[in-house]
């Protein structure tokens, strides 16, 4: 190859290479339309989230926020020291954390103990469905004998509203503050703010049990025949098929097909017993939602605050110990009398049911129970923490 040719060559091979250093390929027009499409879509998806986002986060911020509303001084449910959780929940595990956090020492039982704070001495029992509160109900009419109070029960066949407004609340603060001499008021009822209404506190208690053997408890307590034909009577509740009475509750659960086994967050229906953290929270609408972060927080506080006892019939010896040297006034001599009786009458509405629940169903109603467990375990902790508190040297002995 001559020299003016591999020039030549060189040449062309360099218009090439520029050529494609250099290249534009033109975009098909559909191209272009698909891209903005694209584009328009995200943006449009992000627009439609935010407010189910805002939402979430606000919920989110009552139940991350660092808070003082845990009965062992923790925040939330995350225990990153100490014990797992489910030690903690035992009386045994609490005391163990309240040990190793050096809380123990310090623990005083005056300091624990909210019915100094009470305006008024009327102890207000806001009972809540399916824990034994008729047992708790028939013991204090017995210790209203011996201990002096009228005992003031509401009447069964009142309705039971979800949430009540503040003129409601208001009529039932008035009503019991205008009873002259000492009282207990007990009433399925959601937790009142009685200072809001300028009235003096009552002493506040209430009973809970595991969320998931209440609402058992609850299911098969609505398909016996006395009790049914009672709201059938006094309520008007339409008549059931023979399918409603014998469906066993985990078949209920799987086929998720009547209100009573559909456990949905934002489901108003509150026939089914599902909740006691709307009877602890209040009447405030972000009580409302079932198994919410946000009614869960407030409940705490409420209990925190305001409540002398929160017990538990699955804790029947802890529950009246502290009941009696907290609120005396009201349940002196109550462990006594409690299993002194021969006649069973403690133990009313027990409807015998079958409590085993299928492996999958079970781990489904853990996660839709999330948040009342959570508060259940929170009431347990505070119990077992005021129990420790007045059996604090026989306890040392004890565990160590």
């Amino acid at each position: 190859m001559s020299l003016m040719s591999d020039k030549n060559f060189k040449m062309k091979m360099r218009d090439v290479e520029t050529a494609f250093k250099y290249r534009r390929f033109p975009y098909p027009k559909r191209s272009v339309e698909l891209i903005a499409l694209l584009a328009i879509s995200c943006t449009f998806f992000l627009f439609m989230h935010t407010n189910k986002l805002n939402s979430r986060l606000k919920e989110m911020e009552m139940k991350l926020q660092p808070s003082e509303f845990s009965a062992l001084g923790l925040t939330g449910s995350n225990h990153l020291d100490g014990p797992k959780p489910e030690d903690i929940n035992t009386l045994h595990g609490t005391y163990q954390y309240l040990k190793s956090t050096g809380q123990l020492y310090t623990l005083d039982a005056k300091s624990l103990n909210n019915t100094g704070i009470a305006g008024q001495e009327c102890l207000l029992f806001n009972r809540i469905e399916k824990v034994g509160s008729q047992s708790l109900m028939t013991l204090l009419r017995d210790l209203a004998e011996v201990n002096n109070f009228t005992p003031y029960v509401n009447d069964d066949a009142a309705p039971n509203y979800l949430l009540l407004t503040e003129q409601e609340e208001r009529d039932i603060a008035e009503e019991i503050s205008a009873v002259a001499g000492p009282m207990s008021y007990v009433e399925h009822l959601n937790w009142i703010n009685f200072t809001k209404y300028d009235l003096p506190k009552p002493i506040y208690v209430n009973m809970i049990r595991h969320p998931i053997q209440k609402v058992i408890s609850g299911y098969y307590y609505m398909r016996h025949p006395a009790v049914f034909g009672f709201y059938v009577k006094t309520f008007g509740r339409k008549i059931e098929n023979r399918e409603w009475f014998e469906t066993t509750f985990n078949d209920c659960v799987k086929q998720a097909k009547i209100p009573d086994c559909i456990f949905d967050p934002h489901n108003d229906y509150n026939k089914d017993w599902r909740r006691f953290s709307l009877h602890l929270c209040g009447s405030h609408p972000d009580c409302k939602n079932f198994n919410s972060p946000t009614a869960t927080q407030i409940a705490k506080q409420n209990i925190e605050r305001e409540y002398a006892v929160v017990g538990s019939w699955e804790d029947t010896n802890i529950t009246l110990t502290v009941l009696e040297h907290y609120i005396p006034r009201f349940f002196r001599g109550a462990t006594e009398m409690f299993y002194s009786d021969t006649t069973g009458k403690f133990k009313k509405n027990s409807t015998p049911h079958n409590t085993d629940l299928e492996p999958e169903v079970e781990a489904k109603l853990k996660i839709q129970f999330s948040y009342e467990i959570e508060l259940y375990n929170f009431c347990k902790q505070r119990l077992y923490k005021q129990y420790i508190a007045i059996k604090k040297e026989e306890l040392m002995e004890k565990f160590n």
